[in-house]
């Protein structure tokens, strides 16, 4: 599920996965050496995030020791909750829906009825490049 601000994704299952890695390692870069996304990358992720919502959802802290680095916002991990709720209800969803679509699937197709005139026998007499074999 992806959520969209004009153009833009403003949320989706990477920017929540990026939410949660950044209140773990209290650092942007850091989430981002965890998730194996570049430096640039995680920056660039988090700018468009904070500049979708009306508040931001990740901060950064400047100063020393402890008060450094950055962390998500009380509107972030708000956000993140309602998309994590909303990502768990669809996938509920969408497995029962599946589950009804799989019961009238076969294991493996028929096979195929070989006529003059059906689309498997067009088919297997035309050569790879499209042509018709005589």
């Amino acid at each position: 599920m992806q959520i969209l601000c004009g153009d833009e994704i403003a949320f989706g299952p990477g920017k929540a996965d990026l939410l949660e890695a950044i209140a773990r390692e209290g650092s942007i870069s850091g989430a981002g050496r965890a998730l194996g996304i570049s430096y640039r990358r995680t920056w660039q992720l988090v700018d468009m995030m904070n500049r979708c919502w009306s508040e931001r959802l990740v901060e950064t802290l400047h100063g020393g020791g402890r008060e450094r680095g950055a962390r998500v916002t009380p509107f972030g991990e708000n956000v993140l909750a309602h998309y994590r709720r909303a990502e768990a209800r669809l996938a509920e969803e969408a497995a029962a829906s599946l589950a009804g679509l799989m019961r009238d699937l076969r294991p493996a197709p028929l096979p195929a009825k070989a006529g003059a005139g059906s689309p498997a026998a067009a088919a297997t007499n035309e050569d790879r490049a499209g042509k018709p074999r005589r």
